[in-house]
């Protein structure tokens, strides 16, 4: 079982404070992808300790108007997750990116140096997340069954040793080989955000400074780093902007806000 030496709101407060803290240090460039791990590694103890802010989980539970497995009421859960969508809207996928312990954690593993697959399979990934988003939309509302919790997210979290947390522990030694496979296959609050982030007011930019060397384009893990792609499944890891040899072909902000 967790700590629960913090309550659950304290995770909410948590995630909504670093979101607007990154957009401004991705902005300012002061912050990079190794400077963040630390935040990886808050997140994912924040998973541990209040078990919050699962996203996954508290989506499937507001969908199944479960307030027990919520922790709290209904109206306060659909409101959280309805201005998270609007802040996705805003300044793209942070809260995937960095602040779900169930992303940070996978993460967190795909930093282990290992051969890397799945790269290139952006549109399968996606295609085959929306059939499980309805199919756990379904399974939900029609049936009130929590597909969610087959991946044992929550025996993970709550360190209950069995087969779900074996399940769960599985998937996050997968994301050392393929990354974030629950965040691209699975999670149906990510499909929501997805959809919002490819149209978001301020995400990662490439310019007319490109020197076309495609060094973003071979560190992309979800292969959105190409011109004219829609950054839907941009995690805001950084990879790109670590590895870019010209000052100003990729930045994080409006796409008007390039330097000269």
């Amino acid at each position: 079982m967790p700590a629960n030496i913090l309550p659950k709101e304290i995770g909410f407060a948590y995630a909504f404070i670093v979101i607007f803290l990154l957009a401004y240090l991705w902005n300012k460039k002061i912050i990079t992808r190794k400077k963040a791990i630390p935040i990886l590694i808050i997140s994912t103890a924040l998973g541990f300790l209040i078990f919050a802010p699962i996203a996954p989980h508290n989506f499937q539970s507001l969908i199944l108007k479960d307030t027990t497995r919520l922790g709290g009421p209904l109206l306060v859960a659909t409101i959280g997750m309805s201005v998270m969508l609007a802040v996705t809207l805003i300044f793209g996928r942070i809260f995937c990116g960095h602040i779900c312990p169930v992303g940070t954690v996978q993460e967190l593993a795909s930093l282990i140096p290992a051969p890397k697959f799945g790269r290139k399979l952006k549109r399968e990934t996606i295609s085959f997340r929306a059939i499980i988003f309805i199919v756990i939309i379904t399974a939900a509302y029609f049936y009130s069954y929590a597909v969610v919790d087959l991946f044992g997210i929550y025996e993970f979290f709550h360190l209950t040793l069995g087969v779900l947390f074996i399940v769960f522990l599985l998937i996050i030694i997968a994301s050392v080989f393929f990354y974030r496979p629950f965040c691209r296959l699975i999670c149906p609050y990510g499909t929501l955000l997805a959809i919002l982030s490819a149209y978001s007011v301020l995400g990662i930019q490439r310019g007319s400074e490109c020197i076309n060397c495609g060094k973003c384009e071979k560190v992309c893990p979800v292969d959105e780093a190409k011109f004219g792609d829609m950054r839907a499944e941009c995690y805001m890891c950084g990879r790109c902007l670590e590895v870019c040899p010209k000052s100003g072909a990729i930045w994080y902000g409006r796409p008007e806000e390039k330097e000269k």
